[in-house]
């Protein structure tokens, strides 16, 4: 009777836990982010209660207030921006329609073997270039509604991370407590082991967010350098979108159409300059030192971490950036400890040095 007990206990406790899950499915994303994000800035949560003498409450609206104001000012100031250079596109392409092309390039005559059809190819589009654009006409539309479905998902994501920072809050003032919930729950699955694997997943995590936002920051950096050296307008503005498109490792998408442009305007020096700086420094270093950063410091072998994370990205989104890391070191770990633990305990005692 009371093992029928215990085991309706249990199913009572895992139905209701699958309820609380199911309710909490719409606040994922924004759940973790404040977490991530939490965790990554926690010194400085802990440094701000010092010098506020303790109130907990107070440093967590003060931090929550500052990454607020941190990351929605320039996201406005960005939009803005955006606005400015869309409009500028479509004045270019109203242009294009109704002026033409301009005069082909000396150099496309050169080419070896195919300058003299690229010139004429180069003329055919700019006399058809009236039925060119008509013909392009369902494509722009079918254009438009692929940007007007990515800009309702670009607004989903601005509410998630509106969501994620009015969270954060609660992390920083609750985190000891939940810190303290989770050793409570890992300690009766794992007993003493519960110790080393919250400070596995903290380390990986930690290693995670410093290879992400290093990389990123890296890459606007050399980003801004080589807008600034081509002399392509707007070099800040492109290397914050380099900074926000590291993220999700397309960062292609910002110095490809400057380089595009450059060649446009017929500077072909440094449009060439600025396609070899995108493909080899700015994409190049992504991959060398997001892998250096994550695996830095760390037991998980490299290789591991580069499956981690791509896999991760294609299994969950950019949230498995950090999830898929941390699953292979927390599963590296317990299966080194697995494979261990019988060898421990069959292992023969050491005979007494005094015997």
């Amino acid at each position: 009777m009371i093992e029928h007990d215990r085991l309706l206990v249990q199913i009572l406790m895992l139905s209701l836990l699958g309820a609380c899950l199911w309710v909490l499915t719409p606040f994922w994303s924004a759940l973790f982010w404040a977490a991530v994000l939490a965790f990554a800035s926690w010194p400085l949560m802990l440094g701000l209660t010092r010098l506020l003498r303790g109130r907990t409450a107070v440093a967590a609206g003060v931090l929550t207030l500052a990454w607020m104001l941190l990351v929605a000012g320039p996201l406005v100031w960005l939009g803005f921006n955006l606005a400015d250079h869309i409009r500028s596109v479509v004045a270019l392409l109203k242009d294009l329609q109704v002026e033409g092309l301009p005069p082909p390039p000396t150099w496309l005559a050169g080419v070896p073997l195919f300058g003299a059809r690229l010139v004429e190819l180069w003329n055919s589009i700019d006399q058809q270039g009236t039925a060119l654009f008509v013909t392009l006409k369902p494509y722009l539309g079918e254009m438009g509604n692929w940007l007007l479905a990515r800009s309702a998902q670009l607004g989903k994501g601005v509410l998630e991370l509106v969501l994620s920072l009015v969270l954060l809050f609660f992390f920083y003032r609750d985190g000891p407590r939940m810190a303290e919930y989770a050793r409570s729950l890992l300690e009766r699955l794992l007993d003493e082991r519960a110790d080393h694997y919250l400070e596995l997943v903290a380390g990986t995590v930690q290693r995670v967010v410093n290879g992400v936002i290093g990389t990123a920051a890296a890459q606007a950096l050399l980003a801004y350098i080589g807008f600034l050296i081509a002399g392509v307008p707007g070099a800040l503005i492109l290397g914050l979108l380099t900074f926000a498109f590291s993220f999700i490792m397309i960062p292609p998408l910002v110095w490809g159409p400057a380089t595009a442009w450059l060649f446009w305007q017929g500077d072909y020096g440094m449009g060439l300059f600025l396609g070899i700086w995108g493909l080899v420094v700015i994409s190049g270093v992504d991959n060398v030192l997001k892998p250096y950063l994550i695996s830095r410091g760390g037991t998980l072998p490299l290789v591991v971490v580069l499956l981690g994370v791509l896999g991760g990205m294609l299994a969950f989104g950019f949230m498995g950036l950090f999830l898929g890391p941390t699953l292979l070191a927390v599963a590296y770990s317990l299966i080194g400890d697995w494979i261990a633990g019988p060898q421990h305990k069959r292992r023969p005692a050491q005979p007494d040095a005094a015997a």
